[in-house]
């Protein structure tokens, strides 16, 4: 069942508006419209199958009293712009009056100016109108039902985006549900599928081509019910056909999880400075079976080479992925430099389409660099603003997967068109979006690695970088230490899109060149490491053992060498500089006593600070350091015996250590935790982009420690 005629270039009258409001449920003591839209979009968006993340909306019409005539008022909710149905609730909604959406209709200029629609759907807000509507809202204004959903199931885009759609649509629903061919988004299309709704009173829903599906109820319930009857409908249509192959044949093979994640690791940092070349970029990566098949299919180039067809895909993977054409078993060398060749391709390749397609009102070209990178048998590498970002843009391209196997399965995968594609990508409603995003944090896509990150200087560093937009890898030898500061700094979520915690012991070589590898694996590479692992031992010379000074100069120079060299190597396949900071301490400088273990292995750190700055420059890494004085509050130094064993030389109560070293400063202030942290963003935070080799003393003054 195909839509009937094209009303593009008309300009409805008054009798071709949308349906007018008769049949939308009110707020009565059986339930809300709101509460159940809310209710039922969080079911609908919770499962991948109905729709991806932030796509699609649902909507419900209804009655509310007018403040100001105290007289119902027909309205319309919907999921506003930018909104995730899975974790939607009322702030999310815009709210529209309807009769005015719909008397819309009436000054409809076309589909050549329909964007022009969307700046007047303000003009119909009830109140204060709620979140920004969506370009999708005239769609569940103009069809007469009292809820309506709109959703992005890869079965559904499957027969979507097949060469022969309008066929197996007939052919998979009968006359339940109707065909309406590709149009963008907009105005018309809603009176599209208002008129099909009206035209076919048996129909439930459609299938939109290249796009999804919509479908309609007089109750939530009933809207929900035939929105699912669709999706597992289509779902069983492409499973009773399914290809043993619909990749084509396997050309190459997928190398062992412990190999694959190897070699993911290595070329994680490669491919991030590469896709960060307009833009610093966050990465992710995934090896999920969907992802594995697709990469080493023999029709892998092929329908990678047509890009994704849903709009909401293409949006955040771009018209199409980077794509290695090299074995899984090359050499890391070979497959490094045919990345950069590769990457030099796209580039001019996607400013080609950007000039083919652009017109004189077009917004500027955002970048050429990819979001998605495909390596056979090892995964996919996406790439984003932020972790969130670049994680999402991979769960979109695994259903671009889904939907490539479905169609693959009853057709052939026929996404809409290039130039359709890029109306889309470089909508000005698009770009009006991307405005309301909030200033960039000055961390904003930067990678931090915080050694001894479980207590003290480490926990109060990882938690300030993070609040500062940085994604933080929270290192310590407690495991429990560890993942308690990530979850501090990420509360609830656990997606691991701001912190993620590692166990690495900062002696072990292999502790640490795993903490780093995990570092790659989880955000793309590191940008700022902070050597802070330590631990205190106080005692007079004669009494200090050879234990004592190997076990600190072990934690503290050898540990932060092993820290920075390994840093230094991702940082250097990057290219895009770094930064590595020392928690060094005043003791470096300062000759304090019965203290010369400890004393001389910060004295290696703070030389460890001038030799990396004078080495690491040609490659844009800054190496600074902070002097504190001691930090007693919160310190697991200081709890697991320093502060006794100090209090002890001073003759004071360790109860008062903090309060002793703070009389004994210029500024009478006790040094905490978060004044290191602060100096530390700021050596880091791009204020001082010419510094280096500078050792910050945060020790509210002791003269004793001024650098000379």
């Amino acid at each position: 069942m195909a839509a009937k005629g094209d009303n593009s270039n008309k300009r409805p009258g008054r009798a071709a508006r949308g349906d007018r409001p008769g049949r939308a449920a009110r707020t009565d003591a059986a339930g809300s419209p709101v509460a159940e839209l809310l209710a039922r979009s969080n079911r609908l968006g919770s499962d991948p199958r109905n729709t991806n993340y932030a796509g699609g909306n649902a909507s419900a019409k209804g009655a509310a009293t007018d403040p100001v005539t105290g007289e119902p008022a027909e309205l319309l909710w919907v999921k506003g712009s930018g909104g995730d149905l899975g974790t939607l609730t009322e702030e999310g909604l815009a709210v529209l009056r309807l009769d005015a959406l719909r008397s819309l209709a009436g000054v409809y200029p076309g589909v050549e100016r329909e964007d022009e629609m969307v700046a007047a759907f303000d003009y119909c807000g009830f109140g204060k109108g709620g979140a920004a509507p969506s370009i999708d809202t005239a769609m569940h204004g103009l069809v007469d039902a009292a809820h309506v959903d709109h959703l992005h199931p890869d079965a559904g885009i499957a027969i979507a985006a097949a060469a022969d759609g309008e066929r197996l649509t007939a052919e998979c629903f009968g006359d339940r549900v109707a065909w309406v061919g590709w149009r963008r988004p907009g105005f018309q299309l809603g009176l599209d599928i208002a008129a099909i709704k009206r035209e076919n009173p048996d129909a439930i829903g459609v299938v939109l081509g290249g796009h999804g599906i919509t479908a309609w109820g007089d109750s939530s319930d009933e809207c929900e019910a035939r929105s699912l009857a669709i999706i597992r409908t289509a779902q069983r249509f492409i499973d009773g056909r399914r290809r043993h192959d619909p990749f084509g044949k396997r050309v190459f093979e997928i190398l062992p999880e412990p190999e694959r994640r190897e070699r993911a690791a290595a070329l994680a940092p490669v491919l991030r400075g590469l896709a960060s070349t307009d833009a610093a970029r966050v990465g992710h990566y995934t090896d999920a079976p969907a992802v594995l098949e697709f990469t080493v299919g023999a029709e892998m180039p092929a329908l990678a080479a047509l890009g994704t067809s849903c709009p909401d895909h293409f949006l955040r993977t771009k018209v199409r992925p980077l794509v290695l054409d090299l074995p899984p078993d090359a050499s890391l060398e070979a497959v490094t430099e045919r990345l950069r060749e590769l990457h030099a391709a796209y580039r001019e390749d996607y400013r080609a389409y950007y000039e083919r397609h652009a017109g004189p009102d077009s917004p500027p070209m955002r970048g050429a660099d990819p979001a998605i990178v495909l390596v056979p048998g090892v995964g996919m590498f996406s790439f984003g603003a932020d972790k969130q970002t670049a994680r999402v843009a991979g769960e979109f391209y695994v259903n671009a997967i889904n939907v490539m196997r479905g169609a693959q399965a009853i057709s052939r995968y026929q996404p809409i068109p290039e130039s359709e594609k890029f109306r889309i990508e470089y909508w000005e409603l698009e770009e009006a979006k991307l405005r309301r995003r909030p200033k960039p944090k000055p961390l904003a896509g930067r990678i931090a690695l915080v050694t001894g990150g479980g207590s003290g200087i480490g926990r109060a560093t990882a938690k300030r970088l993070a609040a500062e937009g940085a994604c933080v890898v929270v290192a310590d030898r407690d495991a429990g230490s560890a993942a308690a500061v990530a979850a501090e700094i990420e509360p609830g979520a656990g997606t691991g899109d701001v912190a993620v915690p590692v166990t690495a012991d900062v002696t072990s070589e292999s502790d640490v060149a795993a903490a780093v590898a995990e570092a790659s694996l989880a955000f793309g590479g590191v940008d700022l490491v902070v050597n802070n692992a330590g631990l205190s031992i106080s005692r007079p010379l004669l009494d200090t053992s050879v234990a004592d000074w190997d076990v600190l100069h072990d934690v503290m120079a050898r540990g932060s060498f092993l820290v920075s060299r390994e840093a230094a190597r991702v940082m250097e396949a990057q290219g895009m500089g770094g930064d590595i900071v020392y928690v060094v301490s005043k003791n470096g400088v300062f000759a304090g006593p019965s203290n010369v273990a400890y004393g001389a292995a910060k004295a290696d750190q703070a030389h460890q600070v001038r030799l990396l700055a004078a080495e690491l420059g040609e490659l844009g890494i800054r190496v600074n350091g902070v002097n504190p004085d001691a930090v007693v509050r919160g310190s697991g130094i200081f709890a697991g015996g320093w502060g006794a064993q100090r209090a002890a030389i001073y003759g004071v109560p360790e109860s008062e250590l903090g309060a002793f070293y703070a009389r004994r400063t210029l500024l009478k202030k006790e040094v905490l935790p978060e004044h290191v942290a602060a100096a530390i963003f700021a050596l880091a935070g791009g204020d001082l982009p010419l510094t280096t080799g500078l050792l910050v003393p945060v020790d509210a003054g002791v003269a004793a420690a001024f650098l000379r």
